[in-house]
């Protein structure tokens, strides 16, 4: 049930009337929000369903003896055996072939004959790197005493759960529901607006901009390179990261406006990540969830910046490499992780010799951010790549500098000047935008969502699209 399709705005719209007549109960409420948001994963993966219900029992276990318990090795081992357990689940799906091939190789090198071994051929549920964060991050967060463990395995369940966030985030850290679960959520007619506003935004980006970028040019070059000219290779590589922020941004918008219509307030996954005037500010305005999971329960816990100079260093391809594995077992998963190790090492080398700028002038800051563009968007080579060798042939036809644009449609072309003018698009136009649509009618803005979503795919001439981030 892809977030811009049809179905979805039908199920929004059911799950919203059944919602709000119960609000004013607890526990009707907080039923009838479980049973949506089960109804929701169920449509990519039901049999994991289970395997939720398992992490919230796990968590809720814990959080009864963490809060308990005032010997600090009970502590520390019930922690580590959640933690463990919830690593161990999503290495096993995401990295179970990568390890059996690594153990395969060693014996080989030992000189015994294992034969081929076949895959396992594990599919990785939708959500479940989204939902393994938000539960560590649950646990973590009692064991450290900055959230309640006094909560039910209903609330832990709904927790991870939760519809708008369930599949790709933003990673949403249990705290941040659970205490809002006890209170009786409210909807102002300019919260409902916001919402409904978001919502649109989101489709239009989804299916405007990301989805005519994907089939239309990134999808083609990067399938056979060699059949574009560099030009063409490379104003691709430029439209994958602008399909890359408008597909994500645009999922987060139709999260976080969902999440607004139940009167629930989620935190914002992107802030004009491509005005980055350096790759630290880059990571603070791109995937906000995701970096600030690694900042708190990865990079601080290492010692952050508090440590010696190679500890830092050390700490930031520690978490850049982890980062870059947590999308996926493959090589180019880890090679662009360690590229941006290696580039944030640089820039913090380069901060220690000459001193962090306090501020930037207009110059200084064009650069910085036409550094900061061109370092992502080349590093995303081997993002978007099958593998590293179809990486390399991608650099390769780059480097031929042939020049030509030929192949380049015009619906590409308008959806590029579409993506740079919806992006440059000032906040408060925006914002203004927003105000006009809230003074309608609510029947006429939910009339104008769904047909929004109709009247895009019937003009869109391409294949409708899943999420990026869904195969994460």
């Amino acid at each position: 049930m892809l977030f811009h399709s049809v179905r979805f705005l039908i199920f929004l719209g059911v799950a919203f009337a059944i919602y709000w007549s119960v609000a004013r109960w607890r526990l009707p409420r907080l039923w009838v929000l479980l049973g949506v948001s089960a109804f929701f994963y169920a449509s990519f993966s039901p049999w994991m369903l289970a395997a939720v219900a398992w992490y919230a029992l796990l968590n809720w276990g814990a959080a009864q003896v963490l809060t308990r318990a005032g010997a600090p090795g009970v502590r520390k081992l019930v922690l580590a055996v959640a933690v463990i357990h919830h690593l161990g689940v999503l290495c096993t799906f995401k990295y179970g072939d990568l390890f059996r091939n690594a153990i395969t190789g060693l014996l080989r090198l030992i000189g015994l004959d294992v034969g081929d071994p076949e895959p396992l051929g594990l599919l990785l549920p939708v959500g479940l790197s989204f939902i393994t964060f938000s539960a560590i991050a649950g646990v973590v967060d009692v064991w450290r005493g900055d959230a309640s463990g006094k909560h039910s395995y209903l609330e832990h369940l709904l927790s991870l759960l939760f519809f708008p966030v369930v599949v790709s985030g933003p990673i949403l850290r249990p705290s941040q529901l659970l205490e809002k679960l006890k209170d009786t959520p409210t909807l102002t007619p300019e919260d409902g607006s916001a919402g409904l506003f978001r919502i649109a935004r989101g489709i239009a980006k989804k299916l405007l901009i990301a989805d005519v970028l994907a089939a239309g040019l990134v999808d083609r070059v990067y399938a056979h390179p060699a059949d574009f000219t560099s030009a063409e290779t490379l104003l691709a590589t430029v439209a994958y990261s602008l399909q890359l922020y408008f597909d994500f941004s645009g999922y987060s918008d139709i999260a976080i406006g969902t999440g607004q219509l139940f009167g629930y307030k989620l935190p914002e996954n992107f802030n004009k990540p491509y005005h980055a005037r350096n790759l630290f500010e880059f990571w603070n305005r791109w995937h906000q969830s995701l970096s600030n999971w690694l900042r708190d329960y990865l990079y601080r816990p290492l010692g952050g910046s508090r440590v010696s100079r190679p500890r830092v260093l050390f700490n930031l391809m520690m978490v850049m490499m982890l980062g870059g594995l947590w999308h996926g077992a493959g090589w180019r998963f880890a090679l662009w992780g360690i590229i941006h190790g290696v580039l944030l090492c640089a820039v913090r080398m380069w901060w220690w010799w000459r001193g962090k700028p306090k501020e930037y002038s207009l110059l200084g800051a064009t650069i910085g951010i036409t550094l900061t563009f061109t370092a992502v968007v080349l590093s995303r080579i081997v993002f978007r790549a099958p593998d590293v060798a179809a990486a390399g042939d991608v650099v390769q036809q780059l480097l031929r500098f042939t020049p030509g644009l030929a192949n380049v449609q015009d619906v590409v072309w308008w959806a590029l000047a579409l993506a740079v003018v919806a992006y440059v698009l000032p906040t408060r136009l925006a914002l203004g935008a927003q105000s006009a649509f809230g003074r309608l009618p609510v029947p006429v803005r939910a009339a104008l969502i769904v047909g929004l979503g109709l009247g895009m795919r019937q003009i869109a001439t391409f294949e409708v699209q899943p999420y990026i981030y869904f195969q994460f």
